[in-house]
């Protein structure tokens, strides 16, 4: 579980924006895969993608009880998203470039339909094959294809109308 740990915490948090809650939702998956544990047959795929459609259950799960709190706007959701970065050998404002790009990125996911970002986050930021998507999300591969290419383009739409621009 250890390998994986940093795999389900980057889909939550990628998912939620929020690291705090990321933790919580990795930690639950975990004790869902736990406990869950016996149902799984490599027959029907490998490891890491039963872990990825485990994930994305949860994800669903907490994103249909959390649905009413997201109607109202708190001051919570209008703070930067901070996250922890280890020391590299980038300059400072690399880094500030950087934090602030991510920062609007993440802000753009959370635009983004749950189908469009579940499909984006799993094939851009956690790399997966269209089979292993196509299994995650079960849906057909021509389905996982159509929901990646119109996230990234509404994606790169809302990007734009924050006044990202390609560099």
């Amino acid at each position: 579980m250890r390998r994986h740990t940093r795999r389900v915490y980057n889909l939550c948090y990628r998912f939620t924006g929020n690291g705090s809650e990321a933790e919580d939702l990795a930690q639950e998956v975990f004790l869902r895969i736990y406990r869950t544990l016996a149902s799984y047959r490599s027959a029907h795929g490998g490891f890491a993608t039963w872990m990825t459609s485990v994930t994305r259950n949860l994800l669903i799960d907490h994103y249909r009880r959390t649905k009413r709190d997201r109607l109202t706007d708190s001051l919570d959701d209008a703070m930067p998203v901070v996250e922890n970065k280890e020391a590299s050998a980038r300059r400072p404002d690399e880094l500030a470039l950087l934090g602030e790009l991510s920062a609007q990125i993440q802000a753009g996911l959370r635009k983004l339909s749950p189908e469009l970002r579940e499909a984006v986050i799993l094939r851009d930021l956690q790399g997966l094959e269209y089979v292993e998507i196509r299994s995650v999300l079960g849906v057909p591969e021509g389905t996982v294809k159509s929901r990646i290419n119109r996230g990234r383009i509404e994606l790169a739409r809302i990007l734009q109308q924050m006044g990202v621009r390609p560099s």
